[in-house]
C-alpha cells in the first residue's frame, strides 16, 4: 500500500535542535526520524524505525548466513548472574540498577553474556551440541555520564550481541572467523568504510579482541595505523622499548637549584640556561600522581613516571588500571602524603628511596616502558624548587612495574615492526572477542566431551551497535539540503510529490504511485493538498529517499520530474519511462 503523507506521522522542523551538536543528530530530528524524550534517551517515530528495520534485516540475513541462531531476552535482568561474574561491581556506575517491590536487586542489561550462558548451561549437556552460535537484537542501557552527538552516544541503543559456544579453542577460533567475516559482509553492505583494530577487551574480559571502526572526524576512538597494515585503538597500542644503555661511566646525579619550574616547559628552559647542554622535554621525566578508587571503595594513589614530551592518556590510563576507576590526584590526597612536593616529584633522593611500595611514601611507582635501564634523566628531586639531573635508570631507581598509559603520537614505531603509525579518529560500530572460558566458569556452563570428560565450554562475544550505525549513515550521507539515505536502508524507495492546483499533476502522481508500488517499490507520495511546492520539495530534500519523482507543470503532457539525491542530477520524462527505470534498479 503507497504511504500517503497526508496521513503519514511525521512532521518535519525548519531549525536545527538547540542539543544537537552533530550533522545526523540535527537532520534526523529536523525530518523527523527520532525525538528527545531525556539526556541520551530518543523516541522512534516511523521514518527512523523503517531504516532501523532496513539494517537491521541486512544484519539478520548475514548473521542467520553464518550459521547463528536468533533470541531475545529482556532488559530488565536480576542481579545474581552479574554478581557471579564480577560485573555488578565492575560496571559501577554505568549501570541502571532498581529494586522490585520486594526488595530484590534487579538491572537494565548493558551487555548480555550471563544470560546467554545460563540458557546454554539450561539446555545443552553434550559436545554433540556444540558448536553453537546465538544472537540477539536488542536495546541496551547504560549511564553514560555525558551521553552526546544524539544516537552515537547514548543511554539506551539498540545492539546485535551473539555468542558462540565451542568444546576447544579451535572451534572457537572457527566461530570467531565467521562472525568476523559476517560483520565485513554487513558492513560492505551498508556501505560503511571500516577499519578492523587490535583492541583492548575491557569489562568484557577474553583475549582476542579487535573492533570495526569507522573513520569519522566525529568519532570518539583514536586509532594507529602502519603502511604495512598494523592496526590498533590506542587503548590496545604497546610502546615498542628502546634498548638498555649500559650504565658503566654514567655521571652521577647532581641536584640542582629549580626555582618556579613546577612545569616541563618551564623546567627545560632552566635547564639549558644553567646546565650545560641543549635539553628537550624528552630528556625529563615527568612523575604524574593518579588516584585509583578500587571497587572496594578503597583509594590509592600511584605515580606513573612518562618522558617529559608526553601526557598521561585518559583512554589508556582507564585500561591499564582497569576496573578500578582513574583520576587526578586531588589537592587533598596530596594533603595526605607530605612527601609528594607538588611539582618536584622524583623516584631518588640523596636519603634513599622515595617512591614505590618499600618506600617511606608508600605509593606505588610504574614507568613507562620508554624508561629502560640506563637512560639518564632530568627530573624532579623531592625538594622544593629543586630538580636532579644525571639521574639514571636502573641505577638511581627502579620501578614496581611498567604501565602503558602515555599518550600515542604520530611517527611512533609499531609494535610488529612495520613502521611509523598515523593517527586517525573512528567511531565502534562493531567489535569482536573471544572470551574464552570467563563467563562459563563464573557460571558453570560445562559439557561431556567424546571421553564422557566434563569440560568447560569456550566462548566468543559479538556486537554491533544498530542505532549507533543508523546515525553514523546519516552522519555521512547528507548535504546542505538534508539527509541522502542509501538505497540499501532508506525508508523508501521512491518519493513522489505532486505539486501546483491542477488535479492533473496529482492524478498522474497517484497512477504513478500505484505502478511503483505495484513493482515491489516502497513508495511514500506526498498527496497535500494546499501546501506549495517550495515546502513540498524541502521536506523531500530533508527527509532523504534516494529518488523523488515530481507530477508537476508536465502532468498534462504525461511528463515527470526525476531527481537523484546522492548524484543532484534531475532530468524531465515521460512517466512511464521512469516507472520503468526505477522499477529497474
Amino acid at each position: 500500500m503507497v504511504t500517503r503523507l497526508s496521513k503519514f506521522f511525521v512532521r518535519t522542523l525548519r531549525e536545527d535542535p538547540a542539543e544537537a551538536e552533530v550533522q545526523s543528530h540535527k537532520l534526523l530530528v529536523r525530518a523527523g526520524y527520532i525525538r528527545r524524550q531525556a539526556a541520551g534517551v530518543f523516541a522512534w517515530l516511523p521514518l527512523g524505525l523503517r531504516v532501523k528495520a532496513k539494517i537491521e534485516r541486512i544484519i539478520r540475513e548475514e548473521m542467520d548466513a553464518a550459521g547463528a541462531q536468533e533470541v531475545h531476552f529482556p532488559a530488565l535482568m536480576p542481579r545474581e548472574p552479574y554478581q557471579a561474574t564480577g560485573r555488578w561491581d565492575e560496571y559501577g556506575e554505568l549501570l541502571f540498577r532498581l529494586q522490585d517491590r520486594k526488595g530484590a536487586d534487579y538491572l537494565l542489561a548493558p551487555t548480555h553474556e550471563e544470560a546467554f550462558t545460563l540458557l546454554v548451561k539450561d539446555l545443552y549437556s553434550s559436545y554433540k551440541d556444540l558448536p553453537l552460535s546465538l544472537y540477539q537484537i536488542q536495546d541496551k542501557y547504560r549511564d553514560e555520564a555525558r551521553p552526546r552527538a544524539g544516537l552515537l552516544r547514548g543511554r539506551e541503543f539498540t545492539m546485535k550481541d551473539a555468542y558462540s559456544f565451542d568444546v576447544d579453542e579451535a572451534g572457537l577460533d572457527a566461530s570467531y572467523q565467521a562472525q568476523r567475516d559476517a560483520y565485513e559482509r554487513i558492513f560492505t553492505r551498508l556501505g560503511l568504510d571500516y577499519v578492523i583494530v587490535q583492541a583492548d577487551a575491557g569489562a568484557m574480559g577474553g583475549s582476542r579482541s579487535e573492533e570495526f571502526l569507522h573513520p569519522t572526524p566525529v568519532g570518539e576512538d583514536t586509532f594507529v595505523r602502519s603502511d604495512a597494515g598494523y592496526a590498533a585503538n590506542v587503548e590496545a597500542f604497546t610502546t615498542v622499548a628502546p634498548d638498555p644503555i649500559p650504565v658503566d661511566s654514567q655521571p652521577a646525579p647532581v641536584i640542582f637549584d629549580s626555582p618556579d619550574t613546577p612545569t616541563i616547559e618551564t623546567l627545560v628552559a632552566h635547564s639549558n640556561a644553567v646546565l650545560d647542554g641543549e635539553y628537550t622535554a624528552a630528556d625529563t621525566l615527568k612523575n604524574v600522581v593518579l588516584a585509583l578508587t578500587h571497587l572496594d571503595g578503597t583509594r590509592e594513589l600511584v605515580v606513573v613516571g612518562i618522558p617529559g614530551d608526553r601526557d598521561v592518556d585518559d583512554k589508556r590510563a582507564e585500561v591499564a588500571f582497569a576496573p578500578a576507576a582513574v583520576e587526578a590526584a586531588t589537592p587533598e590526597d596530596f594533603a595526605k602524603h607530605p612527601g609528594l612536593v607538588k611539582g618536584y616529584i622524583g623516584p631518588w633522593s640523596e636519603s634513599g628511596p622515595v617512591l614505590g611500595e618499600q618506600s617511606t611514601t608508600g605509593i606505588r611507582y610504574l614507568l613507562d616502558p620508554r624508561v629502560v635501564d640506563g637512560s639518564r634523566w632530568i627530573t624532579g628531586a623531592n625538594i622544593d624548587q629543586k630538580h636532579v639531573h644525571s639521574l639514571v635508570a636502573g641505577r638511581d631507581f627502579t620501578a614496581d612495574g611498567y604501565v602503558e598509559v602515555a599518550t600515542v603520537r604520530e611517527g611512533d614505531p609499531a609494535p610488529d615492526g612495520s613502521g611509523p603509525v598515523t593517527l586517525a579518529r573512528g567511531m565502534e560500530i562493531g567489535h569482536v572477542f573471544q572470551l574464552g572460558r570467563k563467563y562459563a566458569e563464573a557460571l558453570g556452563l560445562k559439557v561431556l566431551d567424546e571421553n564422557g570428560k566434563l569440560v568447560t565450554v569456550t566462548m566468543g562475544s559479538y556486537g554491533i551497535g544498530v542505532t549507533r550505525i543508523l546515525a553514523i549513515i546519516a552522519e555521512e550521507n547528507n548535504d546542505e539540503k538534508g539527509l541522502i539515505w542509501p538505497a540499501s536502508v532508506a525508508p523508501f524507495d521512491v518519493h513522489v510529490v505532486a505539486t501546483g492546483k491542477d488535479q492533473t499533476a496529482f492524478a498522474l502522481a497517484e497512477r504513478v504511485s500505484a505502478q511503483l508500488e505495484d513493482a515491489g517499490l516502497d513508495v511514500l507520495y506526498d498527496d497535500r493538498p494546499k501546501v506549495s511546492p517550495g515546502v513540498k520539495f524541502g521536506d523531500a530534500e530533508l527527509i532523504g529517499v534516494p529518488h523523488v519523482l515530481v507530477a508537476g507543470r508536465g502532468a498534462a503532457d504525461g511528463e515527470v520530474e526525476l531527481w537523484n539525491r546522492r548524484t543532484g542530477a534531475r532530468e524531465t520524462l515521460p512517466a512511464a519511462e521512469a516507472v520503468a527505470r526505477l522499477s529497474a534498479r
